[in-house]
């Protein structure tokens, strides 16, 4: 600014404008030494006051003590001379008493001293804010006069929002004031800032981290009219970070954009000057429209330009040459407002350049990826989106086109390939490892150590154990496995280096066909072993040489005869039964700790199967079980030596007495939480096979297992151990009578519930099958309701079930809860509570309602005028209690000829159930009296009316609030926000999103539509909303606003991760039509579980931004 305001004003009698900042910096700096200094002296007076009061405590300690000594002395004396000793006691404990009581005015005074220093640094601070915002104005209303003196020079000198040379001021308020004072001149900042603090929530419990582990909140952008996911965890404020993000609060939280934005016009000089070209004038605020805005024939979407290559790269892999430069037009979300950004990217020597314009490539970019090996690619759920992960930061990124698209991802896998030299898959198989760990892998004479995955017949090799995308792979079909002593010629190198590792190793060769060996060193014998079996029974040559132990090579050789029933070796003695105990497992274990552990879950079979199933045992057997179960769900190496143990234990067991019996029933209980691997579960499929027999006990088990095998298959794997009630269920009610051997009650909202049978395997999605068929509901995706449980703590918690999720899963895990909250006393007296009722409510759901759904919909709204979150006067509360009391009593009315106490009863009971609470606080027993006597004249005028006719009329006048069927959140908004209460109601329904009065739940204080919602979900630990809003009628002015809510939240957040919510597009009710923008796209239904209320939040608005249409 000196050079430059210097250069163009220079004039004899010209103000020398840069010593008067140099002046102002001064000042500026001297207001901060004195904020310092004010904050020194502060923190000195209360460590000086609160050392006082801490003297003060220790004193009136010692003088309690000194009492409780003379007392004990004064017993112990001779009660012959009591009235000497028992005087000066008195007259000493009157002395501590006083002494107390003056430490404890010493203690008052100097609090109060304390506030009042506290308020006088406060308003000390408060008159340094309004001293530094004066000279703020004062040098910017000089430095726009400077600019406008000069605008004619041949030097101008411009001060622009976001350049080097900027001057800005924030104040920012929580719950205590912040100050935050930015002055930057010439890249030298001065700052002043306090930190805040945020409200703290209590937890909601270990449930909550139980049965929605590793489920975090996601994050959504409007794409195409539709609520896209981007982002399966919360956002953070440096993801998609860049230069063009780092402007001051208020600039990040509001933006104008429309065609009268203030600066340069496609054709005045000044543009032309700068050389902005019209495609970068239309992308300088456009970051509030989202994608869907534009469109292939608009002016903003040109076409891709391929950059000339200038360098080149050579892969021995690629057999033809690839494309690795790139350019053209993406979005890019934004790091602070989380809304989309049209920039020009240029892919070229392994790193992308961004701006807002192709013309603007001559200047410096507005930010930068570099691309290395360790860079990420994941597709989003639209066919547009993707980001790119980085060391530091993600990237989110749209492109105009799903052709567009796949030339980005085709290109940069192109670059990952190259820096990594080795083909890099977008996605790898979802199946479940069969043995996995660190091993050296040495090829043409070079080694690294990498963690090592044999999935199925496919060998994959990671950098790092929690990669997702393999360094590269091997496919085992066919190839040669073979144990050798030296792995290369260079191994002496290795061992000359120092790595004495090498030196004792043991050593694999797999050479795949066509390929050159791969050598895999391994540091134990078990590893070797193991990694030996498996990756021969892969490659398929387990026959050729012997590998694994003697049991698994017979299981082999059975395969090998295609399991023939007349063979031999089903009767060997190593596959039947004997009484004596294992000294060894039977499959091949990685590492001596496993053995070991495979002999204690030998041990614990041998208890649950010889010990009698008997009343005061039963719960013995439960624990026994789920412990060995637990076990192997912790370690997936022993789901194998599970198997073959209860396998080994029931063929050819004599005599057929409770101990055969109770094998098979754990090994019931087992194939419903997992299966072995590999040809073990074809094992396990022929010894069920051979043994499966209507006629006997044994033959009725194993038929149920092979029930038991097919569902796991089709519907997966269980998450956790089984639950209490279906052990209990196995061991004492015969499960092969029954094809759904478990059953639970679900309750509804009128107080009556409906018994619903399942097995280990069903999912909610099938339980709901099953329970709207038996009680004449439509289906879910139809109706609205959803699956809730109850919380373990007893708090009023409610939490929604997956589809997906298996009902024995949530059982299990509800139970694990309770008995982490109640350790030692858990007697399984107490069971989870399903409960079915609406979830969310849209206008289009009415139509084809079915009676018992208007009946249940009708009690769940009643509930929340009892609860005082539905709009109601105490007149319209007495008429809808005398409708409800009419449908939950028809038969009974006040006004027959009934006992006068009963009739009083009755009412009674319909005003604590139906009249809202907050009506009933303040009522006398005289207005108690009253209101009862009005209910029954309100309800004496509904005799003969029927329950489905009262039904009807108490949703007919429900409907008329225009919020019916809406979720109410309890929220705190984060300053900065333009929400001024401090707690508030967020309303999410089909017309968008309102926050409501905390207070009055009918006041509406701001509604958003889901036209202006940008961006949504997570963001740290609380809800972002990202909205844009047209300021003025008729004047294009649009502003973008970031909203963030405080909501209720468990401390265990942060461990949840790796798994998310799962959405599916179902058809809407058939026959719908498409009244506004909503309806033009399909339904996509979000039934996912949720860890908080934010969570649900975020579940209500991607349902809302995507109603149903017609199929």
């Amino acid at each position: 600014i000196g050079g430059a305001g210097a250069g163009s004003v220079g004039g004899a009698g010209s103000v020398d404008w840069q010593k008067h900042c140099v002046a102002l910096e001064m000042q500026l700096l001297r207001f901060r030494l004195q904020a310092g200094k004010i904050r020194e002296l502060l923190a000195e007076k209360m460590q000086e006051l609160e050392q006082r009061v801490t003297e003060s405590d220790q004193r009136a300690e010692s003088a309690e003590k000194r009492v409780q000594v003379m007392e004990e002395k004064l017993k112990s004396a001779n009660m012959l001379q009591p009235s000497e000793s028992e005087n000066s006691l008195y007259r000493r404990y009157q002395e501590l008493t006083n002494q107390v009581q003056e430490k404890d005015a010493v203690i008052k005074r100097l609090e109060v001293q304390l506030e009042k220093q506290i308020l006088v640094r406060a308003q000390e601070a408060k008159i340094i804010e309004e001293k530094a915002a004066n000279i703020k104005d004062w040098v910017t209303f000089k430095l726009r006069e400077v600019s406008s003196n000069t605008a004619g020079r041949r030097k101008p000198c411009f001060f622009l929002i976001g350049c080097d040379e900027t001057i800005g001021l924030t104040r920012s308020k929580t719950h205590s004031y912040n100050y935050h004072l930015a002055f930057s001149l010439d890249h030298t900042h001065l700052v002043l800032s306090a930190g805040s603090s945020l409200p703290q929530y209590p937890s909601t419990g270990p449930f909550t981290h139980l049965i929605y582990k590793n489920i975090s909140v996601p994050v959504y952008t409007t794409l195409k009219g539709k609520a896209t996911q981007i982002s399966s965890v919360p956002l953070h404020d440096d993801d998609s970070g860049s230069e063009d993000d780092s402007g001051s609060l208020a600039s990040l939280r509001t933006s104008t954009l429309g065609p009268d934005r203030k600066g340069s016009t496609p054709g005045s000089p000044r543009a032309v000057k700068r050389g902005v070209s019209m495609s970068s004038i239309s992308s300088e605020s456009d970051y509030a429209i989202p994608p869907d805005a534009y469109s292939l024939d608009s002016d903003y979407s040109e076409p891709e330009h391929k950059v000339q290559r200038t360098s080149s790269y050579s892969c021995e892999s690629l057999r033809e040459p690839e494309m690795l430069e790139k350019s053209g037009y993406l979005l890019k979300m934004g790091s602070q407002v989380k809304a989309w950004k049209r920039r020009w990217f240029i892919l070229r020597n392994g790193e992308i350049l961004y701006y807002k314009s192709p013309s603007d490539v001559i200047r410096k970019p507005q930010g930068q990826m570099e691309l290395n090996s360790s860079c990420r690619i994941v597709r989003g759920e639209g066919a547009q989106t993707f980001q790119l992960i980085t060391e530091k930061k993600t990237f989110y990124l749209t492109a105009d086109s799903p052709n567009i698209l796949e030339e980005w991802i085709r290109v940069l896998q192109n670059i990952l390939k190259v820096q990594a030299s080795s083909p890099v898959p977008m996605e790898t198989t979802a199946a479940k490892p069969t043995v996995r760990g660190w091993l050296t892998k040495v090829k043409h004479g070079h080694s690294k150590l990498m963690w090592c995955s044999l999935v199925s017949k496919v060998f994959y090799y990671y950098r790092n154990q929690d990669d997702k995308l393999p360094l590269g792979q091997l496919r085992m079909r066919e190839a040669a496995v073979e144990e050798v002593d030296r792995s290369c010629d260079s191994d002496e190198d290795y061992e000359a280096s120092g790595r004495g590792f090498l030196s004792s190793h043991c050593t694999l060769v797999v050479h795949p066909r066509e390929q050159s060996p791969t050598y895999l060193l391994i540091g134990t014998k078990q590893e070797k072993d193991t990694w030996l079996y498996h990756l021969a029974v892969a490659a398929g040559s387990s026959a050729s040489f012997k590998v694994g132990t003697e049991y698994e090579q017979l299981v082999g050789n059975l395969l090998d005869v295609e399991g023939d029933p007349d063979s031999a070796l089903w009767r060997s003695e190593s596959l039947c039964f004997c009484k004596d105990g294992l000294r060894s497992p039977l499959t091949t274990l990685p590492s001596e700790a496993l053995q070991t552990e495979a002999l204690k879950l030998f041990k614990s079979c041998q208890l649950f199967i010889n010990v009698l199933v008997e009343s005061p045992s039963i719960d013995y057997h439960t624990s026994l079980a789920q412990n060995a179960l637990q076990v192997c769900l912790t370690h997936s190496e022993l789901q194998n030596e599970m198997y073959c143990q209860l396998i080994k234990q029931t063929n050819r067991r004599t005599p057929h007495n409770y101990s055969l019996t109770q094998c098979w029933q754990l090994l019931s209980v087992c194939v419903a939480l997992f299966l072995p691997q590999q040809h073990f579960l074809w094992y396990l499929r022929q010894y069920l096979q051979r043994h499966a027999d209507p006629r006997s006990e044994v033959g009725k088990y194993a038929v149920y297992c092979q029930r038991s095998v097919e569902r796991t298959l089709q519907n997966g794997e269980r998450e956790a151990k089984p639950s209490r009630m279906e052990i209990l269920s196995i061991l004492l009610r015969n499960p092969y009578h029954h094809s759904l051997p478990f059953s639970i009650p679900v309750h509804f909202m009128n107080n009556t519930y409906q018994v619903v049978g399942f097995d280990g395997s069903t999912t909610v999605d099938e339980f709901l099958s099953t329970l709207t068929q038996r009680v004449g509901m439509r289906k879910p995706h139809l109706s609205g309701f959803a699956l809730f449980t109850d919380d373990p703590s007893g708090k009023d918690l409610e939490h929604c079930l997956q589809p997906s999720v298996k009902i024995c899963d949530v059982i299990s895990k509800w139970e694990q809860a309770l008995k982490e909250l109640h350790p030692g006393k858990y007697e399984g007296t107490r069971i989870v509570r399903l409960t079915y009722k609406s979830r969310l409510c849209f206008r289009a759901q009415a139509k084809g309602e079915m009676d018992r759904e208007r009946l249940l919909l009708a009690y769940q709204v009643n509930d929340e005028v009892h609860q005082g979150h539905f709009p109601v006067n105490k007149e319209l509360a007495l008429e809808v209690a005398a409708l409800m009391a009419q449908v939950g009593s028809a038969l009974i009315s006040p006004s027959c000829n009934s006992p006068q106490p009963k009739t009083q009863q009755i009412l009674v009971q319909a005003l604590e159930r139906f009249y809202p609470k907050r009506y009933k606080q303040d009522c006398s027993m005289d207005q108690f009296r009253d209101l009862s006597e009005r209910l029954a004249t309100k309800w004496s005028v509904l005799r003969g009316c029927s329950a489905s006719e009262c039904v009807r009329i108490y949703l007919t006048v429900a409907r008329k609030w225009p919020l019916f069927g809406a979720k109410l959140f309890s929220a705190k908004p984060i300053p900065p926000s333009s929400v001024e209460q401090s707690q508030v109601w967020l309303a999410v329904n089909e017309d968008g999103l309102c926050v409501l009065d905390y207070t009055m739940v009918s006041h509406l204080l701001v509604m958003y539509s889901y036209q202006s919602v940008i961006t949504f979900g997570g963001c740290r630990d609380d809800l972002m909303v990202v909205v844009s809003q047209t300021k003025e009628q008729g004047g294009g002015k649009k502003s973008v606003e970031k909203l963030v809510f405080a909501m209720a939240k468990p401390k265990h957040l942060g461990s949840l991760d790796k798994k998310t919510s799962s959405t599916v597009n179902d058809p809407g009710p058939p026959g719908l039509g498409k009244p506004s923008w909503i309806w033009r796209n399909s339904y996509q239904i979000a039934l996912r579980a949720y860890v908080m209320d934010r969570n649900k939040l975020n579940c209500c608005i991607s349902l809302c931004c995507c109603p149903p249409v017609a199929s």
